[in-house]
This record gives C-alpha cells, structure tokens and sequence, in this order.
C-alpha cells in the first residue's frame, strides 16, 4: 500500500530527467550561497541599464516606449528558464530595432493604430522564435557563418548611420516625414534650414551624448546611461523642459500586460516572415558571437543550438505579452559582468525591479525627455560601426573592402532587410567566387629546398623536362571544372609538350559529377596526345568518388601516387633529343587531324 508500481516510478524518473534538463532547473540544483549577493547587486547595476535601453529601442522599432519593458522583462525570465549561458543578458537590441521598424511600420497606415503596431511586432517575435527553436532542433547553428566578417562590417556601418540619421529628428526636437537614409537625411537639413530644431530638446540630446561618451570613455565602470537620465529628467524638472517644447516620456501604464495571442490578418504573415528571417539571421550572429566571447572568458563551454533554444524561448514569452523580437546584447552582458554576476539570477532579478517599478512607481520617468532617450539609440549606434575595422580592410584586401562597401551601400540605399538579404548573398557569392576562380598554379624544384614548391614565390625554380607540376587550390565542381580544363590543355599545348602533367591534388576536396564528366573527356584528349594525366596527395574520400565516377576507365590507375615527390620521380625521363621518343607528330591539343592510338596501359572508350 502506498508504493509506486514500477511503470510509475519509471515515469516518475524520466519527469525528473526531463526537468533536470532544463538548463534553469540546472543552475538552481547547482546554485552556490556564494553567488547570491554578488548577483542581487548585478541584477540592480543592470536594471539601470536595462531600463532606459528597453525604452528607447522600442521606440526605434517604431512601437510605445512601454512595450520595451514588457519585452524585457519577459525574455530575461525566458532566456534565465530556457538559455545555457550563465551570464549572457537579452533583451531590445540596436541592431534589430530599425529592422523591426522597416517589416512592421509599412504594413500601419500613417499615424495608423498603435495597437496593431503592437500586435504585428509580437506576431514578429513568435515567428522568430519558431525560426530559432526549428533552428536548434534541426543543429542549424552553422547558418550564422553566412555573413562573412567583411559584409557584417559593411551592414552594421549601414545600420549605424540608418540609426544615426533617424534618430536625429527627435534628437533636435522636430519630426521627419520621410523614407530611407537619403529621404531622412534631406529631411533633417530641410528642418535646420527651416528653423525646426527646438533649442532645449537639441541642448539635452546633444548633451546627453556628450555626457555618455565622456563617462564610457574615462569612466567606464560608472553607469554611463543612468547618469545622463537622471540629469535629463533633473533638467526637466528644475528648467521646466516641457514648457520649453520637449516631449517627454510621460506616464507609463501601470502594471504587466495580460497573456496575450496577437491577432493579425492571415494576409499579414507572410509579409512578417521576411522580416522574422532576417531578424533570426541576425539575432543567430548575435548569440553565436556573444556567447562564444562569454563563454572564453568564463570557461563555458558554447552550446549553439541551446542558445538558439533559449533565445527562441525569450522571443516566445515576449512575442505573447505584448513584446517584439529580441537577442543578446553585448554591452548589457559585460555590464553584468563587470558588476560580479554569475548566473541567470542576475537577470530575473532585473526583471523584479522592472515590475516593482511598473506596479508601484509607473510615473517615475514622465519627465524623462525624448531627445534623452534618442542619445541613448544614437550612442548605442555608435558602439555598432567598425571605422577602424573597415580601415583594415582597405589595407589588407581590396576585394573584401568592396564587399563591405557593398553590404553598407545596400543598407544605406535600400533599407536594413534588403541590406541582410544583399550581406547574405554577397558573403555566399564571395565563397563561391573564391571557389570558382582559386589560386592554381605550377610547382618547381628549388635549389636547396626539398620537394616541388610555387614558381610565383620562387622564380629560380626549375620545371623537370616534360614534367608539368600543377596545383588547383579548390575543390573540383560545376563552376570551375572547365576553369581547370582549359588550364590544363594551355599547359599540354606548350613548346617542348609535356609528357606528364601532375596535379598537386591535395586542396581538391571534391569532385562532382560535372566535374567528373568535364575529367573524362581532358583526359581521353590528353590521351590521344600521349599526355599523361597523373594525381598526387588525392585524399581518400575524392579517390573514392573517382572510382564511384568509373573515370579509371581512362586514367590509368597506376597514375595516383601518394605524395608529389613520389609521382615527379616516377616520371620517365624524356629521351635525348625531345620529341617523345620517335612518337608520331603531335598535335595541339582539341585541334583537328586524326587521333594518335593511346599509349601502353591505359584504354579508351
């Protein structure tokens, strides 16, 4: 009586298994008294922060300041039940704040319902959350390495400036009816030119960067962002900014909104879901980054596609209570950091102080001005170009300085989802450029070097007669098998020909079928010139796949060697006198005349 069969303690078991597999049920079983102070004064340090950023990057995705607040304090308790990194912080991001701007504000009317604004950006949130958990279910963690360093550059200069120039407006004081970087930027010199800028709200914006740049910059462990608050809203108060045509924050509402399914129209989704992939492209870089530059500093070991699980999760609960998209955050993790945080407490307690604030005290930052909260975006956009990353590049690689001129030109000129669309396909066409035209070159024996080395680094060395050296540093596909065709038959049709060409196989990672086909008729050409077709260093798996191909129908089995030296010493020296041994005349190769019988060994068919 009383005990549990043995299906229910089965049962029972597996439960706990499944909960212990929660990373938050994890860090609590694991938690040490120890660390308990050290993130209750963390999670205070970071509400500072979180706070006035929540505001002002709501705002930049185009919705109600109090939206970002709600989103906040969701994703933290998401991220700190569901995310694997002790310390990494989520919340509204700079970077996915225009981009949530450009999918969800079109699809308002002008000056349309907020509401609905609402409603669309939390229906962006779920649908980035399903993308991150499909994400991680199917380990697709890798799909963050399709935007090479140079384009993420480019984008993240563009999305600097698309920041910059929009918030500029609300910085001074006026507002700005128009669309894309060049519209707002005509619009902003028209409003100077027309007098439009309001004196005290460009005096506390332009202060307000001034006041964040000097403290990051000589005082970087003082809260940059919550000293220029406070002063703003004492300015507010003392000055009367107000009377003084400042807009200020105004009341917040009062209290956590309820558990809502956003409702939109069936026609909207597939306009959202652009936006969500894009959106989920770059909160995947995000995470990847962060977590990888975390994790070193605190011995962590990565977990990509839990992360991805945990930021799923944290869009999950923000998309249904009113939030929008969210991703990790840099600047905020290292604030908790440096403020002694050691695990998710440090967040849920954020989140506490967020909601106390919200139930007990929603007025305390009516009088925080607007141009405030623009030098918070702005000096957070600041933080996000790479000048001196982008000046590297010019030095380096001309090449990937164009794709990051490209990748910034398509932000600036077309918008943040046509820029991560044009990032994306400039980082693959770069792969495959590399792909398609690789570096190839012939090898050479150099005196008192040993083995066959590149004739471009050394001009001293010297080619064996009738034995051609040549490598292809790239793997043998679609694109480039006629590249590497032609090269090969340029170098059989030189003067003295060749009797043998090696090519130096180990960068050839693969063979594809095209190739293949493209290998099986150079070779038969080659063969009826009585020019041999020889591999080197073949890895085992492309070895494989050539025979798989049958292509050992015509190239001679016998003719792959384990290493160069082994197949240039196994090159018959050319007879005195050249010519290829009293063979018949040789013709050019691809030429017209008839063909000359395949040599001894090797078959046609």
């Amino acid at each position: 009586m009383g005990g549990r069969s043995a299906p229910d303690r089965r049962g029972h078991r597996g439960l706990v298994s499944r909960v212990r597999a929660v990373p938050g049920a994890r860090a609590v079983s694991s938690y040490r008294r120890e660390w308990l102070v050290k993130d209750l004064v963390a999670g205070v340090v970071l509400t500072t922060l979180l706070v006035p950023q929540g505001m002002a990057y709501a705002e930049l995705a185009g919705l109600p300041a109090i939206t970002g607040l709600y989103t906040t304090v969701l994703c933290l308790l998401g991220y700190a039940v569901f995310g694997p990194s002790r310390i990494l912080v989520l919340g509204p991001d700079s970077s996915l704040g225009p981009m949530i701007a450009a999918t969800v504000l079109p699809m308002v009317a002008a000056g349309g319902d907020p509401d609905r604004a609402v409603a669309l950006a939390s229906v962006l949130a779920l649908m980035v959350a399903a993308l991150m958990i499909l994400a991680s279910v199917a380990k697709l963690g890798f799909v963050a390495d399709l935007i090479s360093r140079p384009t993420m550059i480019g984008y993240m200069n563009g999305l600097a400036l698309t920041i910059l120039i929009g918030q500029l407006p609300k910085l001074l004081g006026f507002s700005v009816d128009a669309d894309g970087l060049i519209g707002e930027a005509a619009g902003v010199v028209r409003g100077l030119a027309d007098g439009a800028a309001v004196p005290a709200a460009a005096a506390v914006g332009i202060g307000g960067i001034l006041v964040v740049l000097v403290l990051q910059r000589f005082l970087p462990k003082v809260p940059a962002v919550l000293v220029m608050v406070v002063l703003a809203i004492a300015a507010t108060v003392v000055l009367g900014l107000g009377e003084h045509g400042v807009d200020l924050v105004g009341e917040l509402p009062e209290g956590l909104p309820p558990f809502t399914v956003p409702a939109v129209r069936l026609a909207d989704l597939p306009l959202l879901l652009g936006g969500a992939v894009g959106i989920a492209l770059v909160s995947l870089a995000d995470t990847i980054s962060n977590a990888s530059a975390f994790a070193a500093r605190t011995g962590q070991e990565v977990r990509g596609n839990q992360e991805m699980a945990g930021v799923g999760a944290a869009n999950l609960a923000a998309g249904l209570f009113q939030g929008f998209p969210v991703s990790t955050s840099g600047s905020r993790t290292a604030v908790a950091e440096r403020a002694g945080a050691r695990t998710q407490l440090t967040g849920v307690v954020g989140a506490a102080l967020i909601v106390l604030m919200l139930v007990l005290a929603p007025g305390l930052f009516r009088n925080l001005p607007q141009p405030a909260l623009a030098a918070v975006v702005i000096t957070a956009s600041l933080s996000l170009a790479d000048v001196p990353g982008t000046v590297r590049l010019w030095r380096q690689s001309r090449t990937e300085f164009l794709l990051c001129g490209a990748a910034f030109a398509g932000v600036a000129l077309l918008g943040v989802l046509q820029g991560i669309a044009i990032a994306v396909g400039l980082s693959v066409l770069n792969v495959f450029r590399r792909a398609w035209w690789p570096y190839r070159t012939v090898l050479g024996r150099v005196p008192d070097l040993e083995g066959y080395h590149d004739v471009r680094s050394h001009p001293r060395a010297r080619q064996l007669p009738g034995l051609v050296i040549y490598r292809f540093d790239a793997p043998l596909f679609f694109a480039n098998a006629t590249t590497f065709a032609d090269e090969i038959r340029r170098l059989a049709g030189a003067d003295p020909p060749p009797t043998w060409i090696v090519i130096a196989a180990e960068p050839m990672t693969d063979v594809d079928t095209t190739a293949a086909d493209v290998l099986e008729d150079l070779d038969e050409e080659l063969n009826a010139d009585r020019v041999h077709l020889v591999f080197a260093e073949l890895k085992d798996p492309v070895r494989r796949k050539i025979e798989r191909y049958e292509l050992t129908r015509t190239i001679d089995p016998a003719h792959f060697f384990p290493t160069v030296e082994s197949g240039g010493a196994a090159h018959p020296p050319r007879p005195p006198g050249g010519g290829g041994g009293g063979a018949p005349a040789r013709r050019r190769v691809g030429g017209g005349g008839g063909a000359a019988p395949p040599p001894p060994g090797r078959r046609t068919e």
